[in-house]
């Protein structure tokens, strides 16, 4: 082909090649007739749909590697196309009020995900622009799955069986076209079909033919920002699974400054997040809670009411005199000098962050146990 484009079109046809690598199975062989590991492309089509194929053959493909085929990338493709269906059969199955005010968690979930849309559509202009076609799609998995899907709407979805204003919706519906249209390349069928039942289209128009959307400006410390709302909901999720206590149920979670100035600006989305019926200031401990401290902040979740404090006491005092042990055969090991000086760096490094890692469980063990005791 180049030496027919110098002759007849005084030009070469292209200047970039991308080269895939050989498909192998997940044992590493190459796939060949004459070792039956090669599957039948329309068998797992029927199984796993096209779009579920053309996922796992992209998720296998790394650039400048050989693919290692599994069916169980197929299957994780179909997982996906099913995650975009549902999502979208639990966005349009909202009922829209456009005489009710957005809630200010929804707000500033709005403000976060448009950063986040933003700085994945400029991050996979790049891959493109690289070939990195595996890396893209997993970014914009991650994209919906993770963030649109779990985060997102979780923190814009009205109570149940209420309805939505209309800012928020229509905000949404604009997230989901975009991803739509950032998937279409790797999903062509179910990103086609949900996108003509997202909105009213003229006839003829298709997604394949739809603009691509442009990365805009976005704030990287806003998304700094809501990562540590993320830590802050994981961490009294987690409170309140060992705990049992029910989502249903309200609770109260107090925050204390420890350095620096308090950043509550993500606040309204863990209320909405952790059902919470306050996230109040103080100045003080609060005896009776569990505690846990994110980026500049300790907060404290009270137990009073809730369980069983004497029970909660002994779990904590049995997990410190645990810690405490095992601290104990760390420090062991670290004050005999033959073992210092023989083994590896890296297996000494090991230990020695068993030995930090310890040292602050174990005083945060003790906080934890002096407050309940207060």
């Amino acid at each position: 082909m180049i030496m027919a484009g110098e002759e007849y079109m005084k030009d070469v046809p292209f200047r970039n090649v991308y080269f895939t690598g050989i498909v192998r199975d997940k044992l590493g062989r190459k796939m060949s007739k004459s070792l039956g590991n090669s599957p039948d492309p329309l068998k797992l089509m029927e199984t796993y749909s096209t779009d579920g194929v053309r996922i796992g053959m992209l998720l296998c493909s790394p650039a400048g590697g050989d693919l290692l085929y599994d069916d169980d990338l197929c299957l994780q493709g179909r997982n996906f196309t099913n995650k975009i269906w549902n999502a979208f059969r639990l966005v349009k199955g909202w009922s829209v009020d456009a005489n009710i005010p957005q809630p200010e968690s929804a707000k500033k979930a709005i403000e976060w995900f448009a950063g986040k849309l933003n700085k994945t559509i400029a991050d996979v202009d790049k891959m493109f622009a690289e070939y990195r076609l595996s890396d893209s799609l997993m970014t914009v998995y991650k994209l919906f799955w993770d963030e649109f899907s779990s985060w997102y709407l979780e923190s814009v979805k009205p109570a149940y069986q209420q309805p939505i204003d209309k800012a928020t919706y229509d905000a949404t519906v604009g997230f989901f076209d975009k991803l739509l249209r950032i998937l279409h390349p790797f999903i062509p069928f179910v990103t086609e079909e949900v996108w003509q039942l997202l909105e009213p289209r003229k006839d003829g128009e298709s997604i394949m033919v739809a603009q691509m959307p442009e990365a805009e400006n976005y704030d990287e410390k806003l998304l700094d920002r809501f990562e540590t709302a993320k830590d802050v909901i994981a961490k009294i999720r987690a409170i309140r699974q060992e705990s049992q206590i029910a989502q249903k149920n309200a609770i109260e979670v107090f925050a204390r400054l420890v350095d620096g100035e308090y950043d509550g600006y993500f606040d309204s989305v863990v209320i909405k997040h952790c059902n919470l019926s306050a996230l109040a200031r103080t100045d003080e401990a609060k005896p009776g809670s569990k505690t846990f401290v994110a980026k500049n902040v300790e907060y404290f979740v009270p137990m009073s009411g809730s369980v069983d404090v004497e029970e909660e006491i002994k779990k904590l005092q049995a997990e410190l005199d645990y810690t405490r042990g095992f601290l104990a055969s760390v420090e062991k090991k670290l004050s005999n000098e033959r073992f210092v000086s023989g083994a590896p760096a890296a297996v000494v490094e090991r230990e020695k962050q068993k030995q930090a890692d310890a040292l602050v469980k174990i005083e945060a063990l003790e906080k934890q146990i002096a407050n309940f005791n207060a």
